[in-house]
């Protein structure tokens, strides 16, 4: 028999690419080694772009200079969210930690009803939601305790919010320095295309969150308030959920129709269980056709399938913070594509109107 000739197969890789593996590697490498780090930063850089638009109104209203008025409108800010908070804090976490204790007794209860136990009492759904529901009273409410008596070290939590802080000030207060060390090394033509580049990540990002705080304020109040006229004894408490549900893009305002309405079920019967879903779907309609449109306007332009794609990854990445900040994110994303593609794009246009034209 005649033997085969081994054959070799080469692989030719650039020093270049080798390079850049190398940096990608290292780079992903250290984010895992500063994680909690890398999220101070991220935060406060995050933080800096949501304030550049009221920054700009302060600015324009009261002709301050721009450092003084990032610190009036940051650390103003700040000092209200720590008053609400010394007011608020309490009686809101408390009335969410009294809801989640007896959540067993809800999930309980709705088996029970009359309408559901024929076919739902016994079931091995229902069984697995009484299952999540007992696990969720006994581990989240000694979290949230533990919370209110300023768990863990004080000193570290100080640290990271003043942190955080200054990043976001320091960053306002500098970005003008900032455009012109960026402007310093591009060509002609190149600093106006990059400029315009960060302004449309500026307005995205402020625009989202300030209107997200917002929409979420109006759905937590309405949801509770309604839930409170319906008679629920955890209309605080669901207010809270459904405001920091709404804050989660297209699935958000759904998942909390799935705490509020069985929880009205529960305690009031299934005639105020369907007055509750009635105003979460006619809210639904008002957020999506009239609240959004006019408040974030075209802040974000992605389809609902990028949407979820952003959620999913970016809650992955950072968690929950990263499911809050998907869409700004995605939305950036999309910004620096749209502009990295903008020539091929115009060529393919110019090519395509040719052949018409021929």
């Amino acid at each position: 028999m005649e033997s085969r000739e081994a054959k070799r197969v080469e692989i030719l890789l650039p020093v270049r690419t080798i390079v850049l593996l190398a940096i990608a590697i290292g780079i992903m490498a250290a984010f895992a080694a500063i994680g909690s780090t890398f999220l101070v930063v991220f935060i406060g850089i995050f933080l800096a772009f949501v304030f550049e638009y009221p920054v700009r109104f302060v600015m324009g209203k009261t002709r301050l200079s721009r450092g003084l008025a990032a610190t009036v409108t940051v650390l103003g800010t700040a000092l209200a969210v720590v008053a609400l908070m010394l007011l608020l804090l309490v009686p809101l976490v408390g009335s969410v930690r009294d809801f989640l204790q007896d959540l067993p007794e809800l999930v309980e209860s709705l088996r029970a009803s009359d309408e559901l136990s024929s076919w739902l009492g016994d079931s091995g759904a229902a069984g697995n939601v009484q299952n999540g529901a007992e696990e969720i009273s006994r581990s989240v409410p000694d979290a949230i305790s533990a919370v209110l008596g300023i768990a863990g070290d004080f000193f570290t939590v100080f640290l990271a919010g003043f942190t955080i802080l200054f990043i976001c000030l320091f960053l306002l207060t500098d970005v003008g320095n900032l455009q012109r060390s960026l402007t310093s090394v591009l060509m002609p033509g190149e600093d106006a295309r990059w400029l315009n580049v960060w302004e449309r990540v500026t307005e995205t990002i402020s625009r989202w969150a300030i209107g997200v705080i917002i929409i979420a304020t109006i759905a937590g109040t309405i949801q509770g308030t309604t839930a409170w006229l319906l008679g629920s004894s955890y209309a605080i408490a669901l207010g809270v959920i459904a405001g920091l549900l709404d804050m989660i893009p297209n699935i958000g305002a759904t998942i909390a129709g799935f705490v509020l309405v069985p929880t009205l079920w529960a305690e009031e019967g299934l005639t105020a269980a369907i007055i509750m879903l009635v105003v979460v779907l006619a809210y639904q309609q008002l957020e999506n056709n009239i609240l959004t449109p006019k408040i974030q306007g075209k802040a974000v332009q992605l389809s609902a399938f990028f949407i979820i794609v952003a959620v999913t990854l970016f809650g992955a990445l950072l968690g929950v913070l990263g499911a809050l900040t998907a869409v700004p994110l995605a939305a950036t994303i999309q910004i620096f594509i749209q502009e990295l593609t903008k020539a091929r794009r115009e060529q393919v246009e110019a090519a395509r109107a040719a052949l018409d034209a021929a």
